[in-house]
């Protein structure tokens, strides 16, 4: 009885985590895709006695674990979107998983790193044909990858409002996809010049410039993840927005001020009214109304004395 007296006032606080979204999707294809292109290239190298191939296939099952965090992430969001123990949903768990996969890649980052530098010093003999068939196909694979995971109007790194709605978990398993697609570019490259020209050290000095480009992209993301998870992401023009609304009319004055996302797409906002002839709160939070992705306010209204 008491729940349905409530209603009216009561609302889910799934945020968007609670649906099977494109995304989602998307991400169960390219770790279907990675798993098959490891399970070949792992039978092939064994099949073949092929050093080269056998690398790279297990090279792609990191990759497949990696892009499995993400996927991860989708499901628990959903699966957990309802439970009360998360006070504000699982919104978040898209940026954590985002935030893990950019660890993911800065440790990738320092074992390509690393291995470059000691084949620097070391040179090895480099089956070229085979490894630039490997990286071919490789190449194949990541770009197709890429262009599923591909969020649009994010095909640069931006968006038109500054990393608002965006899915950081897509995000991340995007750079994950990405960086491989570089690195077999780069192996291409540097593969080709070796055949043909003898360079051999083209090899490991492309993966030093590799490792430098995906340390970049790893930055980034643990730049933007990080802001979601400590709740510093919100911009102060769009603080500076909610702020105006509410004093719009001089009625009253905005104390405090708290604004977080608590999904790719919602808000959540606390906000301390004062005023020396304070209305209801709904009124305050009717000013609000045409900020849509405002999905959790909570108003605080005081008499000025």
């Amino acid at each position: 009885m008491q729940h349905d007296e409530l209603a009216p006032w009561r609302h889910e606080h799934g945020f968007g985590a609670d649906v099977h979204g494109h995304g989602e999707q998307r991400t169960k294809w390219v770790v279907a895709i990675t798993l098959a292109m490891m399970v070949a290239e792992i039978a092939g190298g064994l099949l073949f006695g092929s050093m080269a191939l056998l690398a790279e296939g297990w090279h792609m099952g990191t990759h497949a674990a990696a892009i499995g965090i993400a996927l991860f992430a989708y499901a628990y969001a959903r699966k957990h979107a309802g439970d009360p123990r998360y006070s504000f949903g699982t919104g978040k768990v898209g940026a954590l998983g985002g935030f893990a996969s950019a660890i993911g890649l800065l440790a990738v980052v320092l074992f390509v790193l690393y291995e470059s530098l000691v084949r620097l010093g070391s040179p090895v003999r480099i089956r070229f044909d085979e490894a630039i068939a490997v990286a071919a196909v490789g190449l194949a694979v990541n770009v197709t990858c890429a262009l599923l995971l591909r969020e649009p109007g994010h095909e640069h790194g931006h968006d038109h409002d500054d990393g608002a709605h965006r899915d950081h978990n897509l995000r991340a398993a995007y750079l994950h996809v990405l960086a491989d697609a570089l690195t077999a570019v780069l192996a291409l490259a540097a593969l080709v010049a070796g055949k043909i020209l003898g360079w051999a050290w083209m090899d490991p000095a492309m993966g030093v410039v590799g490792s430098l480009v995906i340390a970049r992209w790893s930055y980034g993301l643990l730049r933007d993840t990080a802001a979601v998870l400590l709740d510093a992401e919100v911009d102060e023009g769009r603080i500076a927005a909610i702020r105006q609304a509410i004093e719009n009319d001089g009625e009253g004055r905005v104390a405090d001020l708290h604004v977080w996302r608590v999904g790719p797409r919602h808000l959540a906002a606390i906000v301390s009214v004062v005023a020396s002839e304070p209305r209801e709160p709904a009124h305050y939070r009717g000013r609000l109304a045409e900020m849509p992705d405002l999905a959790h306010v909570t108003i605080e209204v005081s008499r000025r004395g």
